[in-house]
């Protein structure tokens, strides 16, 4: 997990440069990319991007293990602060949910969660895809089961938010 601040500047550094993407497993250990300094690439700090980075990694850690059709993730106030709005964080809480229900998670909670990209679409504007693995609820049918999903946020009044699709 990064912990420090240089380093946060440094994976928004790598993300800037790189056009905006850049590939982050979470939980594995890895500690990203880093610039490569023997080509002129000077650390500079990149906050909007340093923020996004720490702010959505903060988030996606805290969805891992989660059950969504359990009344306690559902009130929990750290996963609402990521919302603009009771109504934002009601509709992705239900879109998440149903998700799970249709692609028959067990308990519907994704056991594994991993950031499979970060992507800058724009200024004040990314986008993360992540990829949720958990186990098979059908009958007869063990193995796990995954979904990818493409989460939209946006950086307003100095804050990044999850703004959830339509349902």
């Amino acid at each position: 997990m990064i912990g420090r601040r240089s380093d946060l500047a440094a994976v928004g550094l790598c993300l800037l440069l790189s056009g905006g993407c850049a590939l982050w497993p979470f939980g594995a250990g890895n500690e990203g990319p880093a610039p490569d300094l023997e080509q002129g690439l000077v650390v500079a700090e990149a906050d909007p991007v340093v923020d996004f980075y720490a702010r959505a990694q903060a988030f996606y850690e805290r969805l891992a293990q989660r059950r969504f059709n359990d009344i306690t993730t559902y009130r929990d106030e750290q996963l609402r602060d990521y919302f603009r709005s009771e109504a934002a964080f009601s509709d992705y809480y239900a879109g998440l949910a149903q998700a799970l229900v249709d692609r028959h998670f067990e308990r519907n909670r994704p056991n594994r969660l991993r950031v499979v990209e970060f992507r800058l679409s724009g200024p004040g504007q990314a986008e993360v895809v992540t990829r949720m693995v958990g186990e098979d609820g059908r009958p007869l049918r063990p193995g796990d089961i995954a979904i990818e999903r493409v989460d939209r946020w946006e950086r307003l009044q100095g804050r990044w938010w999850i703004i959830p699709g339509k349902l």
